[in-house]
């Protein structure tokens, strides 16, 4: 049975049909990428997911359960993160309140900080400093490490590599290896290089459609399979 099953959804914004039936599965443990151009879907089917914005038809199956419809806090509290391509961070919170606000009821704040600052050091050596100071490296990571100590089953993270210098992209890259190292990982990503670096699997998603899957083991970046998809 997958984490997750997204069978055959379609979701609109008003009038605009903007999934067509769209089906994908995640393993536990995997790193399944997204990839397509701009405007053909990736981030809607990762707010579908999460019932932001839920599909008129087709089902969402967490672990085999239908959470199609219910409340937005009650898939994160099934254990799914959503790690919006804006971030999101708290810009006038420290980098450790905006750990520790993360953190679920009950849970260990210390060890949840430790794991953060592990995971990425940088964040430690600046653990004090404003969120909205921190470089868009800095808080692309803040933003994985507040995914990672929420103890997420399945973290769904869309377009980390965004406005991104490629120094920093290798970092950002480098944090989220560690991430999927513990938790199962939906990656949207424009990067195709850095998707099949750190993917599993893929598929290619194409006016709000699937046309393409597969091992990343089986394609390369220029392969004319996927650059038809992913070309302006």
């Amino acid at each position: 049975m997958s984490l997750l099953s997204v069978e055959a959804v379609h979701t609109y914004y008003g009038d605009s049909h903007i999934l067509e039936g769209v089906s994908l599965e995640v393993d536990s443990g995997e790193v399944v990428a997204l990839v397509g151009r701009n405007g053909v879907g990736k981030t809607t089917t990762l707010r579908t997911i999460m019932q932001l914005t839920p599909p008129s038809k087709g089902r969402v199956r967490l672990r085999g359960e239908d959470i199609t419809g219910t409340d937005t806090h009650d898939v994160a509290d099934a254990g799914v993160g959503w790690i919006p391509e804006n971030r999101r961070i708290f810009s006038q919170l420290t980098v450790e309140e905006n750990v520790h606000v993360a953190v679920p009821e009950g849970r260990d704040v210390d060890a949840a900080r430790e794991r953060a600052y592990e995971t990425f050091p940088d964040l430690r050596e600046h653990r004090y400093r404003d969120g909205g100071t921190l470089s868009g490296g800095q808080q692309q990571m803040l933003a994985i490490a507040r995914g990672l100590v929420g103890d997420n089953d399945l973290l769904l993270v869309d377009e980390p590599s965004e406005g991104l210098a490629p120094l920093i992209v290798s970092a950002v890259a480098d944090a989220l290896a560690a991430t999927a190292a513990e938790t199962t990982v939906l990656l949207v990503e424009q990067n195709l290089p850095l998707a099949l670096d750190l993917a599993d699997r893929f598929y290619v998603l194409d006016d709000g459609r699937i046309v393409d899957s597969g091992e990343t083991s089986e394609v390369e970046e220029s392969d004319e399979r996927l650059r038809r998809y992913l070309s302006a």
